[in-house]
């Protein structure tokens, strides 16, 4: 029976397949969050300060509704 046994060039590109892949996906997440955070606050700038009260929010907290710190 023959044993299959990885070679260091092979561990390497896989590792280094992983990492490019992590990256890819943190910049794509990235992205996704600022796009997130750009909607929130356009829609929440479009509401009047009757609307925005009657959330609980006034113009001063959409900053930190978009970014998710409220």
């Amino acid at each position: 029976m023959a044993a299959l046994e990885p070679t260091r060039a092979a561990i390497g590109s896989i590792g280094l397949a992983g990492r490019i892949g992590a990256f890819l996906a943190s910049v794509v997440n990235a992205v996704v969050e600022w796009n997130d955070a750009r909607i929130t606050r356009k829609t929440l700038n479009g509401l009047s300060d009757r609307e925005l009260e009657d959330i609980g929010l006034c113009r001063g907290d959409i900053d930190a509704v978009a970014e998710g710190r409220r």
